[in-house]
């Protein structure tokens, strides 16, 4: 896929976003977004309520694609069962199943339903040969060992918003998944997440911006956005000395060839 010359937003909420600049209308903010050179976004699923508003977005815009999934921070009666999350799939334009996974950091009784959780997403994924949407936080080891007990380099798929350490990613890497790195790595601090960005190898690597979350230097502080992508795509370039355009090319060729866009 040789001369790719727009961006691909890997991970994205677009329902969450703030639209009042954009006076409540998302064709003006995508517009705005295709105008910075975004020409692709993965707009990711995290509860029960969002899934058909994901899938709607998807099917209204040609650029833009959805997911299904639980993000670990849910809580619920009644979890979904497996046969369930292969149904959400369906659709063509759900092209990943997530967001998905561990995080101790803010629940640390998470290990209580998170990890049998993540097992049935990873199953479905398998099942329906779409691609994971992986989030892990403060559970490296416990994410690493349920990927590989479930087989999970089968479905293969994205370690979103990648914070963990370079032995982490070596491990993901050795799966078949790749590493998407968000605005994060912008951050002045963020030493460990720089490493990574540095290390992987360019055709296993993403961008993302995670909006409206984690807006990256120079935005810092405002509400996230796809347009806002660019800034983190500079900062990576700079930080493996090489042409931006060459990043744009290797990461939307990456996210291409994972999804079979």
């Amino acid at each position: 896929m040789p001369g790719i010359k727009t961006l691909i937003d890997s991970h994205c909420h677009l329902h969450m976003l703030d639209l009042v600049p954009y006076e409540g209308s998302l064709e003006r903010l995508l517009q705005k977004t295709r105008a910075e050179g975004v020409g692709t976004i993965l707009n990711v699923g995290t509860s029960l309520d969002d899934r058909e508003i994901v899938l709607q977005m998807a099917k209204q815009y040609e650029d833009v694609y959805a997911t299904v999934g639980i993000h670990p921070h849910e809580r619920l009666e009644v979890e979904p069962s497996e046969t369930q999350l292969i149904e959400w799939a369906n659709p063509s334009k759900v092209i990943g199943i997530g967001e998905c996974g561990l995080d101790y950091y803010y629940h640390e009784d998470g290990n209580h339903y998170q990890p049998e959780r993540f097992r049935r997403h990873i199953r479905a994924a398998r099942a329906v040969k779409k691609p994971l949407i992986i989030h892990s936080r403060g559970a490296p080891h416990d994410t690493i060992r349920i990927m590989k007990e479930e087989n999970a380099e089968e479905a293969c798929g994205i370690m979103h918003c990648f914070t963990e350490s370079w032995a982490v990613a070596e491990q993901a890497l050795a799966l078949g998944f790749y590493i998407s790195i968000s605005g994060i790595v912008t951050f002045k601090k963020a030493d460990n997440v720089q490493e990574v960005a540095a290390k992987v190898p360019l055709n296993r690597l993403l961008i993302e911006t995670d909006a409206p979350y984690l807006a990256p230097q120079p935005m810092r502080g405002k509400k996230n956005e796809p347009a806002f992508l660019k800034y983190t795509a500079a900062f990576m370039a700079e930080l493996r000395q090489i042409d931006v355009s060459l990043l744009i090319e290797k990461t939307s060729g990456n996210f291409n060839r994972l999804f079979g866009l």
